[in-house]
């Protein structure tokens, strides 16, 4: 075996459990903020971090396409592959409690401004990014934050109309479990945090001593190592039943609207941070074609959310969406 290998295997294990401890930590936590909040924000911002990292990494190199690239590989994985794997382990008996259909009418405001964000991002790019439009998507961001945390704080006042008999016992389970999960939360995305990185440099070796194409590299194996801390934390909440599973769907949204506002806007604080006020991260061709690819995917696989229930035939479609979107990128790296 090679070293790169063999390092593959330790930090692979070490986001394994790294994952585990955050899922673990994102499930009770749930208990005092709600499933949908968790998942939307601090388990999203926490599994954006090696993107956020490699995003930062590569706008200080002057990689701007890497940057935007990054983002957007992300968007196009998760939401169909990633997705479609959520979809398979929740309805059949790779769960713990199988379901017929996941119900997403809850995720309303995460389907809304995923396409907003998403357009959004796709038309800005026409002239370049630059300082305007990172004050944009923080702005978005915020609002994402704030729209999310509002909705939170609503159905905390419904649940005071509950029986006061389950009151007491509703607030010692909080209590015990609060300081437990914020450690294995604050464990875990520091696991995923310092091991995110390496693990994607060994993929990348191991990949190239193989002789791995270039395109294979960028299209295929980047975004899977990237998104490899997300995509088992999802996978390990799937398996929990309809629980987990409201945090993972809330965890997939969650993370592309992070990609879409604060991943973007940090890509080009960096850049000016590094090159300049004034920089601006110039439209390609190439980038333009696969910000409007991943555009209409990313509205494409939200149509069946819009009828709020996802069933495996769902993930079927999306599987499918994966190989097109795949399909397409080969075509337009090609060229």
């Amino acid at each position: 075996m090679t070293n790169d290998f063999v390092m593959l295997l330790a930090w692979l294990g070490e986001l394994l459990v790294s994952s585990w401890l955050l899922s673990a930590g994102a499930e009770h936590l749930s208990e005092r903020w709600g499933g949908r909040f968790v998942g939307r924000t601090l388990l999203s911002i926490a599994t954006t971090l090696p993107e956020i990292g490699i995003v930062v990494a590569a706008a200080k190199e002057g990689s701007y396409d890497i940057a935007i690239g990054s983002a957007l590989g992300s968007n196009l994985f998760m939401m169909t592959l990633g997705l479609a794997v959520m979809l398979i382990i929740a309805t059949t008996r790779l769960s713990k409690s199988p379901q017929k259909f996941v119900d997403v009418k809850e995720f309303k405001l995460d389907k809304i401004l995923l396409v907003v964000t998403a357009v959004v991002g796709a038309l800005t790019f026409v002239n370049g990014y630059d300082i305007r439009d990172a004050i944009l998507f923080s702005g978005l961001f915020g609002a994402y934050l704030y729209l999310a945390y509002r909705e939170m704080r609503k159905e905390k006042e419904q649940e005071r109309f509950e029986s006061q008999l389950h009151e007491d016992a509703r607030q010692k389970t909080s209590k015990k479990h609060f300081a437990r999960s914020m450690l294995l939360f604050a464990v875990g995305t520091a696991g995923i945090f310092f091991g995110a990185g390496p693990f994607v440099n060994s993929l990348q070796g191991l990949a190239t001593d193989t002789g791995v194409s270039v395109v294979m590299l960028a299209i295929i194996i980047s975004p899977i190592a990237g998104e490899m801390p997300e995509k088992i934390s999802m996978i390990l909440l799937a398996r929990k039943g309809s629980k987990g599973v409201s945090i993972a769907v809330a965890n997939v949204l969650g993370s592309k609207i992070v990609n879409n506002t604060l991943l973007l806007a940090v890509a080009i604080f960096a850049a000016i941070a590094y090159k300049g006020f004034g920089t601006v991260i110039s439209n390609t061709s190439l980038l333009e074609n696969q910000m409007i690819l991943v555009t209409v995917i990313t509205i494409i696989a939200l149509v069946p959310m819009f009828r709020n229930k996802l069933d495996l035939r769902s993930g079927m479609l999306l599987l499918a969406l994966y190989v097109i979107g795949i399909g397409f990128q080969f075509v337009m790296a090609s060229h």
